[in-house]
């Protein structure tokens, strides 16, 4: 493409500042407003980051890592019963908490379990991913519908949301069975690339 996701957003920002200008709704009063509350947002991702940083290094410094893998391997579920616990985990971690978070913690902690039990790194990181987005749209919190209902129109009730996002929930479930069950549709593009 011709920029990043990242890039984009920056250009995006400098266009829409343009436009406030161009059409004579430019304030310093509203610019203020917005870097302060791009400050805040920004912070609290950093203050997350630094805080998931921090915890995963006492965890594993202190071997917690190990302590919780040999837990899990010698609860003695096999190949696939530990790996569906991991993700029921990595589910309700993610009706509550923000992805970094998660990221920052279970990562450490399962990436070196699921290749232990024969998972492929790229497939399972694939299916965190997936599942991670599907618990970010279920209720009790799914901050994707927190998110959604800050834009939408007053009429709309998070009930409604709700409701509107159930066929998502099952579809994105559906694709999530069809990838463990067949692994090289995730897979195949990444190897044949290597090729």
């Amino acid at each position: 493409g011709i920029a990043t996701p990242t890039e984009a957003a920056a250009v995006g920002a400098v266009l829409a500042f343009l436009m406030t200008v161009v059409y004579g709704k430019f304030t310093w009063r509203g610019l203020t407003k917005a870097v302060v509350n791009t400050a805040k947002t920004t912070s609290m991702v950093i203050i997350i980051l630094v805080g998931a940083s921090c915890f995963a290094g006492v965890f594993m410094g202190s071997a917690g890592d190990e302590v919780v893998k040999e837990v899990i391997m010698t609860i003695g579920l096999g190949k696939w019963g530990t790996f569906i616990v991991m993700m029921i985990i990595l589910f309700i971690l993610g009706m509550f908490l923000d992805w970094i978070g998660i990221i920052m913690i279970c990562f450490p902690l399962f990436l070196p379990i699921a290749a232990d039990l024969g998972f492929d790194k790229v497939w399972f990181v694939v299916i965190i991913a997936v599942m991670l987005q599907d618990s970010f749209l279920t209720p009790p919190f799914g901050y994707a519908l927190f998110y959604l209902k800050g834009v939408a129109p007053p009429e709309v009730t998070t009930k409604d949301i709700y409701w509107g996002t159930f066929p998502f929930w099952r579809l994105m479930e559906l694709g999530l069975i069809a990838c463990v069950i067949w692994p090289q549709s995730i897979l195949w593009l990444a190897n044949t690339l290597v090729k």
